[in-house]
């Protein structure tokens, strides 16, 4: 598995964040088994490979990170969301927006480009092309005024 699969399989789980009660920890515990994986791959070709404990460990500090930092994250989302109200925001499209953010904030490790690329592409598979720029100018945005980079 890439990282770029990591990273979508944490946008995943941090979507079902957004309407689940279970803990981060209990759904990170129930959803990296090669059960979970092997019921999902059926229906989605991501889950065709279960992560290895390097990946499995990047997915949960994304999602630990995105859950933790939720409000922080949302609140540089409606900082930068000119003309929509956040609330109207889909929630995948939040996901995506909180998990490249908190990559951005958290993990210098990874280049900005990379995180606002990756989010970009991810965005193209499941938005429509109107929320794809929105979320290109969210991100870019919010580096150029949020970060020394």
């Amino acid at each position: 598995m890439v990282r770029n699969t990591a990273r979508e399989i944490a946008i995943h789980l941090s979507y079902e964040l957004s309407f689940t009660d279970k803990p981060v920890e209990e759904l990170l515990d129930e959803r990296l088994t090669p059960e979970s994986f092997a019921a999902l791959a059926e229906e989605d070709p991501l889950y065709q490979e279960t992560p290895n404990a390097k990946q499995a460990d990047y997915i949960r500090r994304l999602v630990r990170g995105v859950a933790d930092h939720a409000p922080e994250l949302d609140g540089y989302i409606a900082k930068y969301a000119k003309g929509w109200n956040f609330a109207r925001i889909p929630l995948v499209a939040s996901a995506i927006m909180r998990v490249a953010m908190y990559e951005i904030l958290y993990m210098p490790d990874i280049p900005h480009g990379a995180s606002i690329n990756e989010a970009v592409e991810i965005a193209k598979k499941y938005e429509t092309p109107e929320t794809v720029k929105f979320i290109n100018g969210i991100l870019g945005t919010f580096v150029r005024r949020e970060t020394a980079e």
